[in-house]
């Protein structure tokens, strides 16, 4: 008789790092440096380690976290010149400051919004066009 083994699946920081919205190079080393399993990153979201709640709350936030903060996109914020990852206190005092890039992108980030709201809500109604015919 074989006894069926699951392997554990287990992923790179980085993967395990943008799956819990954080900065990979802000984690403790012995999460930098190790492999995560699933069960492991469920265990962290599920009930998140002090490291972890820190910087959710604190950052230094990814970009993807940093521009949804901002409500602007990724892409906004290169064209803002802004790569690196930034903290709470600096995304605040950025919408304190509220430049005019921060404005333009707001801007470009709404229209993409609706418009691909518009966009799903047209494919609805030929859909349902569709269905009709």
């Amino acid at each position: 008789m074989t006894s069926h083994h699951q392997s554990t699946q287990t992923m790179k920081p980085a993967t395990a790092a943008k799956k819990l919205g954080v900065y990979l190079e802000a984690t403790p080393a012995d999460f930098r440096e190790g492999v995560v399993s699933r069960t492991e990153l469920n265990a962290l979201q599920a009930d998140p380690p002090e490291w972890l709640r820190d910087l959710r709350r604190n950052g230094p936030h990814p970009r993807p976290v940093v521009a949804s903060k901002l409500g602007v996109s990724i892409s906004g914020l290169a064209r803002a010149g802004i790569t690196e990852a930034l903290t709470t206190e600096q995304i605040d005092a950025l919408k304190a400051e509220n430049p005019e890039w921060l404005q333009k992108e707001r801007a470009t980030q709404a229209e993409v919004r609706k418009e691909a709201v518009r966009l799903k809500e047209k494919k609805a109604q030929q859909a349902q066009k569709d269905a009709q015919d």
